[in-house]
């Protein structure tokens, strides 16, 4: 009998974290996905800064990405609309976007992007040495923006 009793009282006992994680994110992940939360954060970067001045995306809901709008940027994003998902999908590295949805939207209503700020981080010996041997000019600096985007995103 001294065993059952020993095995009830560990039944509420200390648990895994990794157990209790799915419990706890589930109703918030369907509420907002993971991938939603990043496309809406790196809006800018995904569309660039001429259209996310007068757009901003608004929900993920069954595929379909509302975008809000100004006057007729409907029209174009309309046209580029196989292109934008295309880009949409890269960016999050998973079909997040089947369709895209627009709404039309007052023009002071859509916030300037933020610029997020990326500290350079330090790079491998050898790295930088391969790109300090190139000439200076546009593969140059290319290459090192590249090498700090790469080694940016390991950690």
């Amino acid at each position: 009998m001294a065993k059952d009793s020993e095995d009830r009282r560990f039944v509420w006992g200390p648990r895994a974290l990794g157990a209790l994680i799915p419990t706890l994110t589930r109703p918030v992940f369907r509420k907002k996905s993971p991938a939603g939360a990043l496309l809406m954060a790196d809006w800018a970067e995904v569309v660039g800064p001429s259209l996310a001045a007068v757009t901003s995306p608004k929900r993920v809901t069954g595929g379909t990405l509302t975008i809000g709008c100004v006057g007729p940027v409907a029209m174009e994003l309309t046209h580029l609309a196989p292109e934008l998902i295309a880009r949409i999908n890269g960016h999050v590295g998973k079909p997040l976007v089947e369709r895209l949805r627009f709404v039309q939207q007052a023009a002071g209503s859509i916030a300037p992007p933020r610029p997020r700020p990326k500290p350079d981080v330090a790079l491998p010996a050898a790295v930088e040495a391969a790109v300090d041997r190139l000439p200076p000019g546009e593969l140059r600096e290319a290459l090192a923006k590249l090498a700090q985007g790469v080694y940016r995103n390991r950690g």
